[in-house]
């Protein structure tokens, strides 16, 4: 039997498709773009009780912003970055995590659930999962500047 796919050919950097591969067969190549990989961990990193946010102060701010916009809404994918291959990716996460929550617990959960969600839904194996805790959020800061004292007794 002949290959009749010569037109498709892998780039010189990237392996051929396995034969085992979930994503590939003699039927076609499935390839899964960078976004939907960054979505996927995006989401299954908010769904972690404890995960206040994902991004660092910047991308927060910024997205803060576009969600005053009418119509607009915030990205899924703020404070994910990944690198997807042909059957692999690594995800590279940013997140805020909730005052009194053990870090290393929720790093974790983070983590499995991501891996779960991302080879679940692609097909891809997640390779690594770093995670950069970049602040911690504690309830009422946000309403501490709301509160202005004229003095002791009124």
């Amino acid at each position: 039997m002949t290959n009749t796919a010569t037109t498709a050919k892998p780039s010189s950097n990237s392996a051929a498709p396995a034969e085992n591969s979930a994503l590939a067969s003699t039927q076609g190549v499935t390839t899964i773009a960078d976004t939907v990989v960054q979505k996927v961990a995006g989401l299954a990193t908010r769904e972690i009780t404890g995960v206040h946010a994902l991004g660092g102060g910047a991308v927060r701010a910024f997205n803060a912003l576009r969600e005053r916009i009418p119509g607009a809404t915030a990205s899924a994918g703020q404070g994910v970055s990944v690198e997807v291959g042909e059957r692999q990716a690594a995800v590279d996460l940013q997140i805020v995590v909730e005052y009194g929550v053990a870090i290393a617990d929720l790093a974790k959960s983070v983590r499995r659930n991501v891996i779960g969600a991302v080879e679940q839904m692609t097909g891809l194996e997640v390779v690594e999962v770093n995670i950069n805790v970049s602040d911690v959020y504690i309830p009422g800061d946000d309403d501490a500047d709301d509160h202005t004292e004229s003095g002791r007794v009124q």
